[in-house]
């Protein structure tokens, strides 16, 4: 499996992939090896997205987790790009209506920051609530995607 760090206008990025899918999209640190054509393209398509250019992303997506992690994630590709639902929203759309925290905790284990966009997930509130990232960051992608609708 192939690691690059990618810097974008909000801290250094960390992309792992094999020749075939898009493992791993992180704040948190992994060796450097070499570009694949999909580090490649992940790089293209982040680079589009900092620069207010892309909304969605179009990438081989192999996020490890358990199932219910996955429903959780696959989920979280449904939010629109600007849009923010609440872990409650995230639960009754997975047909377990209860499960607001667990959702909280799916989204702490995703693996693929911002191309499953885990930062548009907020708290029944409306403030914000966790990211692996930090909130800081969260707050950032928020405001990208916000400020780029108008």
């Amino acid at each position: 499996m192939d690691c690059f760090t990618y810097t974008s206008k909000i801290g250094k990025i960390y992309i792992q992939a094999d020749e075939t899918w898009l493992y791993r999209v992180s704040f948190f640190p992994i060796t450097v090896t070499k570009i694949n054509p999909i580090i490649q393209e992940t790089i293209k398509q982040l680079d589009e997205y900092f620069s207010e250019v892309r909304k969605t992303f179009d990438l081989p997506l192999n996020p490890i987790g358990t199932q219910f992690q996955k429903k959780v994630w696959n989920e979280l590709l449904n939010i629109s790009y600007g849009k923010v639902k609440t872990y409650k929203d995230i639960a009754i759309a997975i047909g377990n209506p209860n499960a607001a925290r667990a959702v909280g905790n799916a989204n702490n284990k995703n693996p693929i920051a911002i191309i499953i966009p885990c930062h548009r997930v907020i708290g029944s509130n409306g403030n914000l609530i966790g990211y692996a990232g930090g909130l800081d960051i969260k707050q950032q992608l928020l405001w990208l995607e916000k400020e780029t609708l108008y």
